[in-house]
């Protein structure tokens, strides 16, 4: 299953690059994370094959510059400025945080449960954000054929479901070892292919 998990990461890149001609500012800063997290989770499952004693670096500084890339996406993405000033301040305080725990709590060699727990709040907050907005728009959009939403979607979804695993990772860990990676991997799979979906959109008009 983690190959399965590592591999449906590819998914993303591989439509995005299918479509690149295609897709607009915010898409293209999705395919950059995308392409980041195909990179992540190589060297993690490298590190794994290789009976690496700790990666856990690797998690702590992928997380951090998720929330560089999901500010920079959500910024585009958001119409009002106020909101796109929350988004910056939100991420800025929530990278803090990460940068605090990597360095002074849970410590860069430990799991980053907490650094995880934030950034999936984080990202819940700005998905559910959009999905107002793309709900409250005056003018008449098909959003189900906008590539954002469907994008959109795969944050909330792995990220809902993945928040608790985060919280309880020590304890879940210890007890339900294979549940946890199963879960996760299960979820990351499906995340991606509707990350694939919204990457295939071709840019619709508004009337």
């Amino acid at each position: 299953m983690l190959i399965s998990s590592t591999i449906s990461g590819v998914l993303p890149v591989v439509a995005a690059f299918y479509n690149y001609r295609h897709l607009d500012k915010v898409l293209k800063i999705a395919t950059a994370y995308f392409v980041l997290s195909v990179l992540s989770d190589l060297v993690l499952y490298t590190t794994t094959a290789m009976n690496m004693p700790n990666n856990h670096p690797v998690i702590h500084i992928y997380i951090a510059l998720s929330i560089v890339f999901f500010a920079a996406i959500y910024y585009n993405a958001f119409f009002k400025p106020a909101i796109k000033k929350i988004v910056i301040t939100t991420a800025a305080l929530a990278l803090l945080v990460v940068i605090i725990n990597m360095i002074f709590i849970e410590g860069i060699w430990d799991y980053p449960s907490l650094s995880n727990t934030v950034l999936s709040v984080l990202l819940i907050c700005f998905s559910l954000a959009y999905f107002f907005q793309l709900l409250s728009r005056q003018e008449f959009v098909h959003i189900e054929k906008q590539g954002l939403f469907w994008i959109n979607a795969g944050v909330l979804f792995y990220f809902s479901i993945n928040i608790f695993l985060f919280m309880l990772f020590k304890r879940m860990i210890t007890a339900h070892q294979e549940g946890y990676y199963m879960i996760n991997n299960i979820t990351n799979i499906i995340a991606n292919i509707l990350y694939s979906v919204g990457l295939l959109c071709k840019p619709q008009k508004t009337t």
